[in-house]
């Protein structure tokens, strides 16, 4: 079992920036794709961003791309989120979460960290 530790979350003004951070603990993780996904209030969780084990591979949704990225150090068992240009869209809780499909999906995962907020204000 992976226990996932996120944070960096806040408050900030459009067009700001944030950097989360999640942290995993338990097993290995280096050869397991980790992801981003986020809930904003009223909607389900989605899926914004994947990374392949080697850091080779990513995906973004289309609502996050050319202005976020996601980057990972194995060494830490840590992956993070590199968020810019933010818009009040982009307000919700943020989680991460590691192995499951490619692309990513928020389906079929057993747990959850606790997730961190990003509020965003225009």
């Amino acid at each position: 079992q992976v226990q996932l530790v996120e944070s960096g979350g806040g408050l900030v003004q459009a067009g700001g920036s944030l950097r989360l951070s999640c942290a995993a603990s338990g097993r290995t993780v280096s050869w397991l794709v980790m992801s981003w996904f986020r809930q904003a209030p009223g909607k389900e969780r989605e899926s914004v961003a994947g990374i392949s084990g080697s850091g080779g591979n990513t995906y973004y949704a289309d609502s996050v791309k050319g202005r976020f990225t996601i980057s990972r150090d194995n060494a830490k068992k840590t992956v993070y989120w590199q968020m810019k240009s933010l818009k009040p869209e982009d307000t919700a809780v943020y989680y991460c979460n590691v192995g499951g499909s490619w692309p990513p999906s928020s389906h079929g995962f057993r747990s959850w960290g606790q997730g961190t907020q990003v509020t965003v204000s225009s």
